[in-house]
């Protein structure tokens, strides 16, 4: 298999380059110019496009040939780049290919998540202050996911739970929405949310769904272990 990671220099695009390199993939690896040193300890294993990730002709170059696109949706700025990402990978992947996205738990794509009054506070405060800074603008990743779901491509949008370090603890466990009692925990360390993306490449199961993951080794996930175990989900 032939896959471009978009957004490879980050902390999950490198753990999904490594573990795709891992599985015997052919890998292209996208990212801004100034990060290219970021992947030195994988040179001369993958083909590497530098550019912004938001610029069209970079995207239809390293998506070219490529069996699957593994896309770090981020909203930096206040200038559309999530939205100009996920836009150009849906334009330019190939025919049939299979579209990987990864976001967070604020994503909601059929408005049935639950979420607790300080989850909600938080989005509403750092939203805010995060576009009145011109750091990151959070609807922008909003309206980038809305375009994946009415696309007809073959996508999966993963969403996150807050992420931390450590080594592996297997892969996650997921849900169609936050709010569901084995997603309570709200923990996933950062290398099996890497590992969950690279695996959907293969899982046609998850064509056409949102889940919404944690860590396979957390309470909320072991407390409902027997009716939802690894990789499988819970309606």
């Amino acid at each position: 298999m032939k896959v471009c990671i978009v957004g490879a220099s980050g902390k999950l695009g490198k753990y999904m380059v490594r573990q795709a390199l891992e599985k015997g993939y052919e890998v292209v690896g996208v990212c801004r110019e100034q990060s290219v040193g970021k992947l030195d300890e994988f040179r001369g294993r993958l083909t590497l496009v530098p550019g912004a990730t938001n610029d069209r002709e970079v995207i239809r170059r390293a998506v070219a040939g490529c069996d699957g696109v593994l896309t770090v949706l981020v909203p930096w700025g206040v200038e559309q780049y999530a939205t100009g990402t996920a836009q150009a990978v849906l334009d330019y992947a190939e025919p049939g290919a299979r579209l990987v996205f990864s976001c967070g738990w604020h994503i909601s794509r059929d408005g049935k998540d639950v979420y607790s009054w300080t989850f909600r506070a938080f989005l509403r405060i750092f939203g805010w202050v995060a576009r009145a800074t011109r750091f990151a603008d959070l609807s922008d990743q909003e309206e980038a996911c809305r375009r994946v779901f009415a696309s007809e491509t073959r996508w999966t949008v993963v969403r996150g739970s807050d992420l931390e370090e450590g080594d592996s603890q297997g892969l996650p466990v997921w849900s169609r929405h936050v709010g569901d009692p084995i997603l309570e925990s709200n923990r996933t360390r950062r290398v099996d949310f890497a590992l969950f993306m690279v695996d959907t490449l293969e899982n046609d199961q998850l064509i056409h769904e949102a889940p919404a993951i944690v860590g396979c080794q957390t309470a909320s996930a072991l407390a409902h272990g027997a009716s939802c175990p690894a990789g499988q989900g819970s309606n």
